[in-house]
């Protein structure tokens, strides 16, 4: 059944969504997992369940023009995927990146899905952006197109309906211009974005919340086996916020990051990367917007290694350690790199980005039986305290940073075991990409199955 099934997903797919790898491989991924369970519960697949899953509720694009500083007129191109929200609104990031297109929104709505309904918080999935690229342009121009880009999704979205936040190129200052508009234009304080600012209705942990998430989930795994993170050398991509709070949270746990990465390139540190390092990162991606090789100007333990696109590997993956943060983006890790880990003695891996491993990387993991954490079970940290802040904004309180980041912490433990337990039920005890696929599948169809053909 389970290679019959891949073959009716795949000729749908091709036949519906040409031309969109990421999506394609994402559904692909979790089809692969849940094949056990339509073979266990045929009303299922007599419901049509996956090809109903594999459907968008509604695609929404529209045009986003804006005026530079220079007085010339540019236009984008805006979307909102509303995927599924039979367990609660639509709840997913937005991200402003030249990258953005349908495929790869597509496939982030669809694993925020899963996500979302492994969190066991009631929200659905859904994800949004843009093509537009903030790097390089003025506070002025990001207001201007946020603005305008808000004036168009105000229609759609509502804190009963669709609750936006932050992804990729969209932060606090992002947030804040889009919160803005809404308000001018629909004259009400509600709570339709998350990640907002903590004096006008933002939650603590939240920006923190990814990344510690990402380290909460390692954190479980290695308990499985009587460890800790004390001690241990680390591989961290990215230095955005993900990857930023996923060093912090390994020093407050004892363990030492190596690395940390741009577009440009990335930095080994053999000394390792300690708090007044990270503060400098800190300062350097989210104040002065720099890039990352300042850092290896600045200290001398520290590499720069520029990107090399002609390259087979990435370098970054190649280093003596025993754990693995991917937070940059999708399919930063392929199956070189996978085995280049493998023989330098990592055997945790935690992934703070979306789909950051290819499907032949994620093999080579579950062949040599590491501590493999999926993006949808080890990343969900970010969504689940964007859902506490929507709590906090409907009761119209703020709760104290300690029990936010208890919740946290407890919301990926529950995510582990959850994902532990569905794994062992269908026979495939240790696989967190399974065990993740199936937890958050079951519930979601089975609220869908509740609520008729809809």
């Amino acid at each position: 059944m389970s290679k019959e099934l891949l073959s009716e997903v795949k000729a749908l797919l091709d036949a519906k969504d040409p031309g969109q790898p990421e999506f394609q491989q994402a559904v692909m991924e979790v089809a692969e997992s849940i094949a056990p369970v339509l073979e266990r519960h045929p009303e299922l697949k007599k419901a049509k369940i996956f090809e109903r899953l594999i459907e968008p509720e509604r695609i929404i694009q529209f045009r986003v023009p804006w005026v530079d500083d220079r007085g010339e007129i540019q236009v984008n191109r805006g979307f909102r995927i509303e995927m599924n929200s039979a367990i609660g609104p639509y709840k997913g990031g937005l991200r402003f990146h030249p990258s953005v297109n349908l495929s790869i929104l597509k496939f982030l709505a669809f694993e925020q899905v899963f996500k979302n309904s492994l969190t066991t918080l009631p929200i659905g999935g859904g994800k949004g952006g843009a093509d537009f690229d903030p790097k390089g342009k003025s506070d002025n121009e990001v207001m201007r197109f946020c603005q305008s880009f808000m004036s168009e999704l105000q229609r759609h979205i509502g804190p009963d309906t669709d609750v936006p936040a932050g992804d990729i190129g969209v932060g606090g200052r992002e947030i804040g211009y889009m919160f803005g508009m809404y308000k001018k234009i629909k004259n009400e304080f509600t709570g339709i974005l998350t990640g907002k600012s903590l004096a006008w209705g933002g939650s603590l942990i939240r920006p923190e919340a990814t990344g510690y998430g990402s380290v909460y989930f390692a954190e479980n795994m290695l308990a499985t086996k009587n460890e800790t993170f004390k001690g241990k050398k680390c591989l961290v991509s990215g230095s955005g916020n993900v990857a930023q709070y996923t060093i912090e949270k390994l020093l407050d746990l004892g363990a030492t990051p190596l690395t940390v990465s741009d577009s440009s390139g990335y930095i080994y540190d053999e000394a390792g990367i300690d708090r007044e390092k990270l503060k400098f990162i800190m300062e350097l991606k989210n104040i002065k917007r720099g890039r990352i090789k300042e850092y290896a100007t600045k200290y001398k333990t520290a590499v720069f290694t520029p990107v090399d696109s002609t390259a087979s590997f990435n370098p970054l993956w190649n280093h003596k350690a025993e754990c693995a943060f991917p937070s940059a983006t999708q399919n930063e890790i392929n199956a070189n790199d996978a085995n280049n880990m493998v023989k330098n003695g990592v055997y945790v891996i935690s992934e703070g980005a979306n789909m950051p491993s290819t499907p032949d990387a994620v093999n080579i993991y579950l062949e040599n039986k590491l501590l493999y954490g999926p993006g949808k079970a080890a990343n969900a940290g970010g969504v689940a305290v964007s859902a506490l802040e929507m709590s906090q904004n409907s009761m119209r309180l703020n709760w104290p940073s300690e029990e936010v980041d208890n919740r946290l912490k407890q919301i990926m433990k529950n995510i582990h075991d959850s994902s532990m337990t569905a794994a062992k039920e269908y026979g495939m005890e240790g696989n967190y990409v399974a065990g993740a696929n199936i937890a958050g599948f079951l519930k979601v169809v089975n609220s869908m199955m509740d609520q008729g053909i809809v």
